[in-house]
């Protein structure tokens, strides 16, 4: 069984943990996975460093184009990432644009992703119907999951196809911008996550876009399965490097 599935069927809050390949420094990927694993983090979304990121805040652009500068590229985070499987077990998604991935080749890409023994993407500029006319056939052959994005405007209609398309988990946009930290969830998110709860679709949720500290993290989780944070992590690198790993996950959880 893939991995995310694995993990989404644990009686517990997933805490995923996005940060930029490549950044503070370009060797630092490993070992941030690494020690996030090694204190508690159930879920890791590395980030493909790409120029054009629309969907970033200032913290993961500034990250994202740090990371290109240090020389990070596709083909050497795979090369980084190859023997990833010997230390690591939790699921380790990619996420970036597609972009990247068409340059390199779809199919070379997700070959290469199932080698290292990645178990997913996440592409917010890959349309549903794109994916599911020309490359879902490419993604299951070999065994990647695709990961797909609703926001607080996503109609009705299209949750239930995004749900339909779906096998492991809905990633949640709390609200419409771009990512950052926020202090907390105003009446509109909370509407919104309980208006996704009602609808008891058939994959679980995990919320993005927002959450940097407990307090965001538990009122994400409390009607979902879990939370993603990185912005706040990315500030963390920035501040600290690769040290303190452990203290920032232990004040979340």
């Amino acid at each position: 069984m893939n991995r995310i599935k694995q993990k989404l069927q644990e009686d517990k809050k997933i805490l995923s943990i996005y940060f930029t390949a490549g950044y503070p420094k370009l060797n630092d990927t490993v070992k941030i996975i690494q020690d996030l694993e090694k204190n508690g983090v159930d879920l890791i979304e590395i980030g493909l460093p790409f120029s054009d990121p629309l969907a970033d805040g200032p913290t993961i652009q500034a990250s994202s184009t740090a990371a290109l500068k240090n020389g990070m590229n596709t083909a050497l985070l795979f090369e980084q990432l190859k023997d990833i499987r010997k230390t690591v077990s939790i699921p380790l998604i990619l996420m970036g644009y597609f972009n990247p991935v068409l340059q390199f080749g779809v199919e070379e890409f997700c070959q290469k992703c199932e080698e290292i023994g990645i178990d997913g993407l996440i592409l917010p500029d890959l349309p549903l119907d794109v994916y599911q006319d020309q490359y879902e056939a490419i993604f299951k052959k070999h065994g990647l999951i695709n990961v797909f994005l609703i926001t607080p405007q996503t109609s009705r209609e299209r949750i239930l196809a995004i749900d339909a398309a779906s096998e492991g988990f809905i990633y949640m946009v709390s609200s419409a911008s771009t990512t950052g930290a926020k202090n907390g969830f105003g009446p509109e998110q909370t509407a919104y996550f309980e208006r996704i709860a009602s609808m008891n679709l058939n994959n679980p949720q995990i919320v993005g876009f927002g959450i940097s500290n407990a307090n965001t993290f538990q009122l994400a989780t409390e009607k979902t399965k879990g939370a993603i944070i990185g912005s706040a992590f990315i500030k963390h690198l920035t501040q600290n490097g690769t040290s303190g790993i452990a203290e920032f996950v232990t004040q979340i959880r």
